[in-house]
């Protein structure tokens, strides 16, 4: 039997969903069956750049967490130790400390590495991987969009609570005879905002994929019209736009280096000012926002990042460093971190988006 290993873990990107269910799953299995030990890296990669962010991680640590969402290890998505803001006396710059992070990793006598987050955290670990770090990655998003696996967990429990929304609006919107545009998630992957959308009886879907044209999605809200339906509901991704013009975006890059991101957002509201003088019916606009990243794991994303969890010492075990774990027709395999790095996409010409059409549903194209 191989000699128990001393791992480091870390969750880094977004919140979501299942990641406390993958650290109990991951700690518990390392502990009873291979006799691991485990440090916390606190605030994703910034636990290994800045000095006190670690502590032992052990089995009391993850007791009472499964139904609790995002991490009891904190994260971040602005800590790219290979662009990380520093303060000299000229201001912020950003700098590759990315050589520390592997000092910091000595000094923690890490044996290996296990990166828990989305494209960013995992994109990441593969630049760390060919620097000589042993590390495996687990797959996190609610967008869904990373191509080297079928589903990430914090997808589905995402899928439910936008769907439970589009209920809710169906009420109101029913009663006033209104048009509801309901904004959703996903950056530049339509996958959150077609499955809710569907699941959520939407009568028009928008999604990054297909740009949309004002036109089309006024003559499906008309049509509804003609057959005595004189409220709909329209569910638009974050990152949908109309045809020839550019994605709704909240917020540039802040002044501080590696602190800022693009911000989407807006969508909602560009949908709305661009149908509002074509038709009579009262617009309202919902931005679901964090409420879909927070919040108790639903029974299958606990399920998936246990899986995930547990199948990742499988790779610890027979050296399949520089993998991460993936799920691909309901098995749970290795697949290289470099896989991460690849966008996903909704296809267009898929059964999901086709069935949707062939039952009225307009996509604005």
């Amino acid at each position: 039997m191989a000699r128990p290993l001393r791992l480091g873990v870390l969750t880094g990107g977004g919140d979501c969903p299942g990641l406390n269910a993958l650290i109990r799953g991951l700690v518990r299995r390392g502990v009873h069956e291979f006799g691991h030990s485990f440090v916390g890296i606190e605030n994703g990669y910034m636990g290994l750049v800045e000095p006190e962010l670690v502590r032992p991680l052990g089995v009391e640590d993850t007791r009472g967490i499964l139904p609790k969402g995002g991490t009891i290890l904190g994260t971040s998505n602005k800590a790219n130790p290979f662009s990380y803001p520093v303060r000299e006396a000229s201001g912020w710059v950003d700098k590759d400390v990315s050589d520390g992070v592997l000092r910091r990793c000595e000094e923690l006598r890490l044996d290996g590495l296990v990166a828990i987050g989305g494209d960013g955290t995992l994109s990441i670990a593969h630049q760390l991987a060919g620097k000589g770090l042993k590390v495996v990655g687990c797959p996190k998003t609610i967008d869904n969009d990373l191509s080297g696996t079928d589903q990430t967990f914090g997808f589905d429990t995402a899928r439910l609570i936008v769907t439970e929304a589009l209920d809710r609006l169906h009420s109101t919107a029913e009663s006033h005879d209104r048009v509801m545009v309901l904004e959703v998630m996903g950056r530049h992957a339509g996958f959150l905002t077609l499955d809710s959308g569907i699941a959520g009886g939407a009568d028009v879907i928008l999604i990054p994929e297909i740009p949309y044209r004002v036109e089309s999605v006024l003559e499906t809200l008309r049509r509804r019209a003609t057959r005595r339906r004189s409220f709909s509901i329209i569910a638009i991704s974050e990152g949908a736009y109309p045809e020839g013009g550019a994605l709704s975006v909240l917020a540039q890059a802040a002044d501080i280096p590696g602190r800022g991101v693009v911000r989407l957002g807006g969508s909602g509201k560009v949908c709305a000012d661009l149908l509002a003088s074509h038709i009579e019916a009262e617009i309202r606009v919902t931005v679901l926002g964090h409420l879909q990243r927070g919040g108790s794991p639903s029974a299958a994303d606990r399920l998936l990042a246990t899986r995930y969890g547990c199948k990742v010492l499988d790779l610890v075990r027979d050296g399949q460093w520089g993998h991460m774990v993936a799920l691909r027709n309901n098995d749970i395999i290795a697949v290289p971190l470099s896989e991460s790095r690849k966008e996903r996409r909704v296809d267009v010409q898929g059964d999901l988006v086709r069935f949707a059409r062939s039952m009225g549903i307009g996509f604005g194209d």
